[in-house]
């Protein structure tokens, strides 16, 4: 791909054509914004948070993270109506919009990982439509690409000749800066790469048993004990899958009530996590479920509402949770699943 098309470019607030969109005050009815949680789980609910300006409207969305800044990015994979092409759209803690940019995610913008590296702040974003993983500046400045795993024999062409389906999802990046990239809507490995994205090693695929995997949708490092395990979200398994960072399967979760996990964020030792199924779960050390939020009744019932129009969202209910992240104060951002997009911040009450 030429280096100039790969390029992204920035918009900032200042040269946005239209007043913004101010969502997030109140509910439709005027009332109390919705609260969900119990105890030191308990949260009010901003939806829709963020200035979005007129001219961006978002598709799917699909990931969101913190800087050190305390700025929010959403990635989305951009509506159908929209003016703006820009995938990535950031914020301040405020929820004023700062910049845009990322017109080549288009279609699609899903896995979004943030990591400070020397002094320096890099995302990690994954397209599934281009099939590429991408290290960028916190501006857009690309630094890495990585593409289809043709060194891994697990990718090799069949007899017929055709490549093996890869289409990486989400990714995690080792304390040595070793790259872990799960092919989720692909063949379901884990690739490994040195920071440089130079091929390690292919672990996974497709299955049921131990180390086998299932649309290993997200993944993170976790670092809370020991040893670094690689947890994976297996969502079609609907459990979580722990590895070595050498990909030897160590153990499984399954935690109540989370059936489609879908990513990772990690605070004071524990994990907010994205279910597909209508629900946030947050995970304590040991993997115990301490927190369910946001839970809609029938979750079939509120997926089917992920192709219609904002009216018909239930304040206080999501409808298919795909990204979250802590903020550095123990708020938590959710982004949605929905054609129309959804981000909704917790706000520790």
């Amino acid at each position: 791909m030429d280096q100039s098309t790969r390029r992204s470019f920035l918009v900032s607030a200042a040269t946005a054509t239209a007043a913004p969109l101010i969502l997030g005050a109140e509910n439709k009815s005027g009332s109390a914004r919705p609260v969900t949680g119990q105890g030191a789980w308990k949260y009010e609910m901003i939806h829709d948070w963020g200035e979005l300006p007129a001219g961006i409207k978002y598709g799917n969305t699909h990931g969101v993270v913190e800087d050190s800044q305390g700025r929010i990015y959403v990635h989305h994979t951009v509506h159908n109506t929209s003016e703006s092409h820009d995938t990535i759209v950031v914020f301040d803690d405020k929820g004023k919009f700062v910049k845009s940019w990322g017109k080549d995610f288009k279609g699609g913008a899903h896995g979004l990982h943030i990591r400070k590296e020397g002094s320096t702040e890099y995302l990690y974003l994954c397209d599934t439509k281009r099939a590429l993983v991408v290290k960028t500046t916190l501006d857009g400045q690309e630094v890495l690409t990585i593409g289809y795993p043709d060194q891994a024999k697990e990718y090799e062409p069949g007899a017929d000749g055709k490549k093996k389906r890869y289409s990486p999802t989400n990714l995690a990046v080792a304390p040595n800066g070793d790259i872990y990239v799960g092919d989720g809507y692909g063949s379901s490995f884990i690739n490994q790469y040195d920071a440089k994205g130079k091929y390690i090693r292919t672990f996974g695929g497709k299955g049921t048993a131990a180390g086998q995997l299932d649309c290993p949708h997200g993944i993170t490092v976790d670092t809370r004990t020991k040893e670094p395990v690689l947890t994976v979200a297996d969502r079609g398994n609907k459990r979580l899958q722990h590895f070595s960072l050498d990909g030897r399967h160590k153990s499984f979760t399954q935690a109540e009530k989370l059936t489609a996990p879908c990513h990772f964020s990690a605070h004071k030792g524990k994990f907010v996590i994205p279910d597909l199924d209508a629900s946030v779960a947050v995970i304590d050390e040991k993997n115990n479920l301490v927190a369910t939020l946001g839970r809609a009744g029938d979750a079939k019932e509120a997926r089917a509402l992920r192709t219609k129009e904002r009216s018909t969202f239930v304040p206080g209910q999501f409808i298919c949770p795909h990204g979250a992240c802590f903020d550095h104060k123990g708020n938590i951002y959710v982004v949605e699943w929905v054609e129309v997009g959804r981000v909704t911040k917790l706000q520790k009450v």
